[in-house]
Parts: C-alpha cells; sequence; structure tokens
C-alpha cells in the first residue's frame, strides 16, 4: 500500500472511490435513488478542480490502483475551537479495517501540522457505522448538526482533537 499526494489524472479513481464508497457506507441510510444518482463523471470533475489546491492525498494498491482517499484544511465554519478539518476521508469496502484510513488520517494530520494547524475537527453522519474509528483515534464527539442529502435531513456529529499530535495514539 503506497500514500501519496493526489496530481492531476488521479480524479478519476478518487472519483470511483468516492462513489462506491458511499454507495457501501450509505446503503440503508441515504435513500437508494440519492446512491443510484452518484455520478462518476461529476465527481471527477470536482475532484479534478481541488487537486492542487488543497491537501488531497490518496492510496494506491500494489497495482497501483487508488482505493482511497482522504482531503483536509482550515475549519471552514469559524464556529469551533479547532483549527483544522478533516474534510474527508473514504476507502473502498474491500479494504477497510486494513489500517489505510488510519495511514490517511495520520497524512493529512501531518500536513494540517506544516500548515500550522494544532487542532482538528470532521463531521461524520450519526448512522455511520465508522463514526468508531474516529472515537479510537480518540476523537470526541463535540457537536451536533442536521445536514439535508437528497432532500432529506440526517444528523452529524463533530468529532474534535484538542491537539493533532494526539491523533491516533
Amino acid at each position: 500500500m503506497r500514500i501519496r499526494e493526489a496530481v492531476m489524472g488521479d480524479e478519476r479513481g478518487i472519483a470511483r472511490v468516492h462513489v462506491d464508497s458511499w454507495r457501501t457506507t450509505y446503503k440503508g441510510i441515504v435513500s437508494d435513488s440519492v446512491l443510484q444518482n452518484l455520478s462518476y463523471e461529476q465527481r471527477a470533475e470536482n475532484w479534478r478542480r481541488g487537486i492542487g489546491k488543497s491537501a488531497i492525498y490518496v492510496a494506491e494498491d500494489e497495482s497501483g490502483r487508488i482505493v482511497g482517499f482522504a482531503t483536509g484544511g482550515r475549519e471552514r465554519t469559524g464556529n469551533y475551537d479547532a483549527d483544522g478539518e478533516l474534510y474527508a476521508i473514504y476507502l473502498l469496502n474491500e479494504v477497510q479495517g486494513q489500517g489505510i484510513g488510519k495511514k490517511l488520517t495520520q497524512v493529512i494530520t501531518q500536513k494540517l501540522k506544516e500548515q500550522g494547524f494544532k487542532s482538528m475537527l470532521v463531521w461524520v453522519l450519526e448512522r455511520n457505522s465508522s463514526k468508531t474509528f474516529y472515537e479510537s483515534l480518540g476523537g470526541l464527539a463535540i457537536d451536533e448538526s442536521m445536514i439535508d442529502i437528497g432532500g432529506e435531513e440526517f444528523k452529524e456529529i463533530a468529532y474534535y482533537w484538542e491537539d493533532i499530535e494526539t491523533i491516533g495514539g
């Protein structure tokens, strides 16, 4: 497994992971119509615009196929003590539970530290079973918010690390 910074040309692989992981992670949570309407092309275009502008890292398997990604930067709302934010982290279902998520989180954390950030938060759907991943890395639930996905309201939980030096150990 190799973790590296995303470059132009990675957008299709990132989009595939994004769409496929949504379809497995949020099945039974988000409506089937929302999941079916996710577009590889639209996600690839979104990721193409982001590569080089924010911290985006990918995980590749031995064949060079992108199997996961993470992205982060400045906390977006300004409403929390956290100065950094893990915006997204997604892995294909078949590689979950192998430590890749932890490695991606550590790479984003390192990038945030290099940019001068000291703390971090991440928003996670309450019904997402992977929220225990953030708890295992020491994240503390500090707030809740509602988010609209496909015209339906879902509760999100904000997990917070006061000192990103402590993430994962």
